[in-house]
């Protein structure tokens, strides 16, 4: 149980809290969130001729300065809160089941209003933001996007069309190997109408028998591979390539 000590404690420390809190705002005018118009917090008599990035950026520091507000504001109802529970005699106590709150439990969090049981933090929210209903690929939500099929679904066509150009940057990509703006999207290195690499390029008769190479950039790519494992010389791949190891592409 709280002693008369105790409580005249956290009384003095909730005072401070408060007269910090309301100087915080006074001191920052609000954030300046009071304020009308956004131009008016950037001293700008019209957003009209600003180019967009200057005008993203103002939006991004009206967005923060918004949060910050509405952060101290709640923290300022939870201190004033918490003054009017030791006004009233019931501080310390959980105002869900009337269990007393550990004075360890205060001292950490002096506005603290419920056990550690009912405290609605252990509750963790599974809503996600709304933008992320756009923001997410372009397949994922048709019913064949799951599945592990051959045809053509919802991906290949982002595919498709992302090849020609997206608003995706290098820093949006972890992997390192996408240096061109033609590889990024959504596993741009997937094997299209193949499944090695080998196959891409050796091509066959009506028969199923080597007919030749297809020069193309997964070719080069695989002669570089070669070369750099020193599996071959470049003079005598294709010659290592028709060896009898692999004479299923041979005659």
């Amino acid at each position: 149980m709280i002693t008369n000590e105790q409580l005249s404690t956290f009384r003095s420390l909730l005072g401070a809290m408060q007269d910090s809190l309301t100087h915080r705002l006074k001191d920052h005018d609000h954030y300046d969130i009071e304020k009308a118009h956004i131009q008016e917090s950037v001293g700008e008599l019209s957003n009209y001729d600003n180019h967009p990035g200057d005008a993203g950026t103002e939006l991004y520091e009206r967005e923060k300065d918004s949060a910050l507000l509405e952060h101290v504001e709640d923290e300022l109802k939870a201190v004033t809160s918490a003054l009017q529970r030791i006004d009233k005699g019931t501080y310390g106590r959980c105002v869900t089941c009337g269990k007393e709150i550990p004075v360890e439990r205060l001292e950490a969090l002096p506005t603290a209003s419920h056990c550690k049981e009912h405290s609605p933090e252990r509750v963790v929210s599974r809503n996600r933001p709304e933008e992320e209903d756009i923001l997410r690929p372009a397949f994922g939500k048709f019913i064949n996007d799951d599945a592990d099929a051959t045809f053509y679904d919802a991906e290949d066509s982002w595919q498709d069309v992302s090849f020609y150009g997206t608003s995706e940057t290098p820093s949006d990509f972890t992997d390192q190997g996408k240096f061109s703006y033609e590889t990024m999207y959504i596993d741009s290195d997937e094997p299209i109408g193949y499944v090695e690499d080998i196959e891409s390029f050796l091509t066959a008769n009506i028969d199923g028998h080597f007919s030749g190479v297809s020069a193309n950039i997964v070719h080069e790519q695989y002669e570089t591979m070669l070369d750099a494992n020193d599996d071959m010389a470049n003079d005598n791949m294709l010659e290592g390539l028709y060896s009898p190891e692999y004479k299923r592409y041979g005659d």
